[in-house]
């Protein structure tokens, strides 16, 4: 079990996989199915250590801002819940997580969802959501399991169908999918930057900068210095001495430097990651779906669409992380029973996918309308659904994606209508 489940947590196994078998189907020869498999593989990995550094550096940036502004809340984190959940519940949402992948397979070979889904790490907190919610209204561990793996098997195949009118307009063709569990959400801004429309042909990837700003229109100078700003904003709100905490020997004042050019750097191993495994994995795919899943298609993470934009992906995170800092402002304002802090390396993610999205129908309007809404998704979802998690024993953080809380959410309010 522990063996299953730590190879369907491994995306970069399990694509390498998926390349082997396609690669076989296709007849090549040992070294060409070595080279397909490893480089899809060692892509991945490539991917995964840019994907790493850029949360940690966003994590760091999480702590400076929340002692700097003095905010107290509950950290929209879904790695941290996750590690409470599966204190309680690990056999629970590791069995969820298993029969999610196998019912993911069924659902393409015998429905026209055709989407496979290869983020086991978003599988993974959608298992968790799922097994504290059907837990929580008293179901026992093998019907939890077996409800639980049935819905995360079909939303993995039926969610990605949401987003591929847009993918389509992004990336130019049909060959891929977006497996990342903020669909709804893209959705969402896709739709949003329709209003937009007759904008569509005034893109954020042609936005004229004046001369003395034209390095923006290098996509890493840009990020280098929009995270410079933040940086030193929330290290000089926090202080020497809580910078110094999680500084160690580095001044405080060159932490932030140093911790900007960390992330720009992060997201130039991403972007290299991404076209090294997605072109292997396309390929192999191919012969996947013709012999064993007729035009079925791999549901990839996120940034395999950062490069078709990149400029939209950091005003999404921009826009989508503002609209997280309003939002914390109303929920304290009126109230709230909890205050949903948005996690930087989140908006990053989801909100600068929402930008893409946004930006592929509405130009750098809807990239901007569509990221904030999402990030105002972000925020209030959880907040809905945090009492019941709290009361399950994760406290102090919570699942912040858009379709786990509203697969949840009213998964939550149907069992309580039969109960």
């Amino acid at each position: 079990m522990k063996f299953i489940v730590s190879l369907l947590s491994n995306p970069g196994i399990l694509l390498g996989t998926f390349a082997l078998i396609g690669l076989l189907a296709q007849k090549k020869s040992g070294t060409e199915v070595l080279k397909g498999t490893f480089k899809t593989i060692i892509g991945f990995l490539i991917f995964s250590v840019g994907a790493s550094t850029i949360t940690g550096s966003l994590q760091n940036f999480n702590i400076l801002f929340q002692t700097g502004f003095n905010i107290t809340g509950v950290i929209a984190s879904p790695e941290a819940a996750i590690a409470l959940a599966q204190t309680s519940y690990g056999f629970v949402v590791s069995s969820t997580l298993i029969l999610g992948f196998i019912m993911n397979l069924f659902f393409a070979r015998i429905t026209p969802l055709k989407n496979i889904l290869f983020h086991g790490g978003h599988s993974l907190f959608f298992a968790g959501v799922l097994a504290l919610i059907l837990k929580s209204h008293g179901f026992d561990d093998v019907t939890a399991i077996i409800v639980g793996g049935s819905l995360l098997g079909f939303f993995s195949a039926a969610l990605p169908q949401l987003c591929q009118p847009f993918i389509r307009e992004i990336t130019g063709s049909d060959d891929m999918a977006i497996g990342h569990f903020n669909m709804i959400g893209y959705a969402a801004s896709g739709y949003i930057g329709k209003l937009f429309s007759k904008h569509k042909d005034k893109t954020t990837e042609d936005i004229n900068f004046p001369k003395w700003l034209s390095f923006f229109r290098d996509f890493l100078m840009g990020v280098s210095v929009i995270m410079l700003i933040l940086f030193y904003i929330a290290t000089i709100a926090a202080g020497s001495e809580a910078t110094t905490e999680i500084s160690g020997s580095v001044h405080w004042l060159v932490y932030p430097l140093v911790q900007a050019f960390t992330f720009a750097a992060g997201m130039s191993i991403l972007m290299t990651g991404v076209r090294m495994f997605l072109a292997e994995i396309t390929a192999a795919f191919v012969s996947i779906s013709e012999k064993f899943i007729p035009n079925s298609k791999p549901a990839l993470d996120v940034p395999t669409i950062f490069p078709f934009a990149p400029t939209a992906v950091l005003v999404g995170f921009l826009s989508s992380y503002a609209a997280g800092l309003l939002a914390i402002l109303f929920m304290a304002s009126f109230s709230f029973p909890v205050v949903i802090i948005p996690a930087a390396h989140i908006c990053f993610f989801s909100g600068g996918a929402a930008g893409v999205f946004g930006n592929s129908t509405g130009g750098w309007r809807g990239a901007i309308l569509g990221s904030f809404f999402v990030g105002l998704l972000l925020a209030f979802l959880p907040a809905v659904l945090y009492p019941l998690y709290a009361g399950m024993g994760v406290e102090g953080s919570t699942f912040p994606n858009v379709d786990y809380n509203i697969v949840g959410i009213f998964l939550d309010w149907l069992l309580g209508i039969f109960s």
